[in-house]
């Protein structure tokens, strides 16, 4: 497998929430998690509307339908954002 690859074009196989912490499994094994506070749809959402997280675009992005949101698992590798962590997680 070509890392450069894997680094520029990272790939999700799995995503899940619990606790509304946003998990992917990567095709070469690696998992992220992150707090859904990141994000600005996502920290708003119900924890059923946070749960029904999918895959799309063959493991490059995740998608809340019900709430029109899409992140890149990309922009989670590389750390992404668009809130700073909740002062209660980063302690």
């Amino acid at each position: 497998m070509n890392t450069a690859a894997v680094e520029l074009d990272p790939r999700a196989i799995r995503a899940w929430v619990d606790s509304r912490m946003v998990f992917i499994e990567l095709t070469d094994g690696r998992l992220f998690g992150f707090p859904a506070a990141r994000f600005r749809l996502l920290a708003q959402a119900s924890d059923a509307a946070l749960a029904q997280v999918e895959l799309c675009l063959n493991g490059a992005a995740l998608r809340w339908e019900e709430l029109d949101e899409d992140i890149t698992v990309r922009g989670v590798v590389e750390g992404r954002f668009q809130l700073p962590l909740p002062e209660a997680l980063a302690a």
